[in-house]
């Protein structure tokens, strides 16, 4: 047999002294025998269920699952909660507690005698949270991910989790249909376990995670209620075992190339927005270089192939049964569009000999390159005096002839501002104009919730407007469309140029260009932002007044100031 790295929670369990005595007799009052303590593998199961984050709430089933392959491969699984940030019920948004939630999952994980660990994440938040606190910590880490519900149904047709609510609520207040007909939805919408069914943000860092490295081979799209999904579990619990026989940590795995692979898969797949955000958040953590301006550098010019609501027609089932993301990533291998096939992926094998022989059973879903839903489907990052530190447009949800506009601003100071007045008849605003919301942002709202996507003037509605600019600091859901610039940094509430504008000025969007221009001249912008902004820190304290005090900008992920980096996952011992 070769040597070995001792393992890291021998330092708990593998002494004959008092604290070895004292670990060892507290985990017995759960009737674990002292064979368990002699040199197996300690897996930690990092779970996020909660009955109050729908998404997940299966994730005990799913826990179980991974048990047996832990189990199977003579690892001794230990299973413990962690903050369940769900995007669908958690007010005012999930993004407030991500980081919170990161913090949770580091040091539960530095802090127990634990060799490893397997992540249960599901809703939007909870994937970055669990990848950012195990990146802290640098052990090896896998991801299970819980899977997409099943397609919505309304009328006999399908209808995408999120989107449909987006859609159906326009329609109701263009007068297209009624209250009963927007509530008969409700139920179908959503009609079993996991995630959102379009490709909204849950779906998309769940490929972010595959396309990484860090999880299985169609992690991604099996729905959540497939008995495959629970195969996939047991065989993460296999793998993880032997990941830290490996030492296989996660700093092999997410690095430079990775990220890289990541960005181009998710122009392919149309991947939501907010990937930007919680990509670079992970990057931090890990240490990884990872700029806005890569966005474009390596994302531009590939083009988006996965036809999935809200960009497409299909749904994350489709998805699954067309091939999933490793018929994507072939798809681009073979096109020369991964960068870095060699990165290597929790399995053990590298990204391409993972997809090399993927096969795509339905060029509707994941369409040939020649037939693309969006030539050009990479995030787009604009500049400009509007937004001197970058601002974020996804194309594939925008309307083509938006995407070069003029209009005249119509302002919003904040999201009680744009509720008090949007459905005002008196409002002055036409087809033409461009939404400006401010003070949405990392600190403004605070935790950056997903407002950008305004709902459009009901009086524009019924003359059948279905799209117009709307810019703001805020983010959008994955699940949402328009031709929305999102993530506008430095943000209002930080004094950034957003702050400035004012009602009836003329305002430039040039997405080919990467160009967000306020057309007034610099003195002018100066003088206005002169003018100190209102303080945007909440009443009170408590864990949001940390948030606003340590939060990065957009750009920058919007980690904690203090968070960013690794730290390892050592401890010093505690003497009883």
């Amino acid at each position: 047999m070769t040597d070995r790295k001792p393992l890291r929670s021998a330092q708990w369990f593998g002494t004959a002294d008092k604290n070895g005595f004292m670990y060892r007799s507290w985990m017995k009052n759960q009737g674990i025998p002292d064979h368990e303590f002699q040199g197996k593998p300690i897996i930690g199961i990092c779970n996020t269920w909660s009955e109050l984050t729908p998404c997940n709430a299966h994730f005990r089933k799913i826990a179980e699952h991974v048990k047996r392959g832990v189990l199977e491969a003579g690892g001794f699984p230990v299973e413990f909660p962690v903050f369940s940030n769900g995007e669908s019920n958690l007010r005012p948004t999930a993004m407030l507690t991500r980081n919170l939630a990161s913090m949770d999952v580091e040091e539960a994980i530095r802090g127990n005698p634990i060799d490893a660990v397997v992540l249960l994440a599901g809703c939007d938040k909870t994937t970055p949270a669990l990848m950012m606190g195990a990146a802290s910590c640098d052990l090896p880490a896998i991801v299970v991910s819980g899977g997409p519900m099943l397609n919505g149904k309304l009328q006999g047709r399908n209808i995408g989790s999120g989107t449909a609510v987006w859609q159906l609520h326009e329609s109701l207040k263009a007068g297209e249909i009624d209250l009963h007909q927007f509530l008969a939805a409700e139920s179908g919408m959503s009609r079993s376990a996991g995630t959102c069914n379009t490709m909204g943000t849950a779906s998309t860092m769940a490929c972010m995670a595959e396309a990484l490295g860090a999880a299985l081979p169609h992690n991604a799209a099996i729905p959540a209620v497939d008995a495959r999904r629970y195969v996939l579990a047991h065989m993460s619990g296999i793998r993880i075992v032997q990941m830290v026989q490996e030492d296989l940590r996660l700093s092999r795995i997410l690095t430079r190339a990775a990220f890289e692979n990541a960005i181009r898969a998710n122009a392919a797949i149309g991947g939501s927005t907010n990937a930007v955000i919680h990509l670079k958040a992970i990057a931090g953590r890990m240490g990884v270089p990872l700029e806005l301006e890569d966005w474009t550098r390596i994302g531009r010019g590939v083009p988006t192939l996965v036809d999935l609501m809200p960009s497409g027609r299909f749904l994350m089932e489709e998805f699954y049964y067309a091939g999933g993301l490793p018929a994507v990533l072939r798809r681009l291998g073979e096109n020369g569009l991964l960068p870095h096939p060699d990165a290597l992926t929790v399995n053990g094998r590298s990204l391409w000999d993972n997809v090399r022989e993927a096969p795509n059973y339905d060029e509707e879903v994941i369409r040939p390159l020649a037939k693309p839903l969006i030539a050009d489907g990479g995030i787009r990052v604009l500049r400009g005096n509007l937004a001197p530190r970058g601002a974020v447009l996804k194309p594939s949800a925008a309307s083509p002839h938006l995407l070069k506009h003029r209009g005249r601003a119509v302002v919003f100071e904040d999201f009680d501002d744009y509720k008090a007045r949007i459905a005002d008849e008196s409002l002055e605003v036409d087809e033409g104009s461009i939404l400006v919301l401010k003070n949405c942002g990392p600190r403004g709202y605070p935790g950056m919730a997903e407002v950008g996507n305004m709902g459009l003037p009901p009086k524009l509605l019924r003359k059948g407007v279905k799209d117009m600019v709307r810019i703001s600091d805020a983010r959008m859901s994955g699940t949402a469309y328009g031709t929305v610039v999102l993530h506008v940094a430095p943000e209002a509430a930080a004094g950034g140029p957003l702050a400035a504008v004012r009602n009836g000025d003329w305002i430039a969007l040039d997405c080919d260009a990467g160009s967000l221009q306020l057309e007034i001249s610099e003195a002018e912008l100066a003088d206005r932002l002169a003018v100190p902004a209102p303080s945007s820190a909440p009443k009170g304290g408590g864990y949001a007044r940390l948030y606003v005090d340590h939060v990065l900008q957009a750009d920058e992920g919007c980690d904690f100031d203090f968070l960013v980096g690794c730290r390892g996952a050592e401890v010093p011992r505690h003497s009883h």
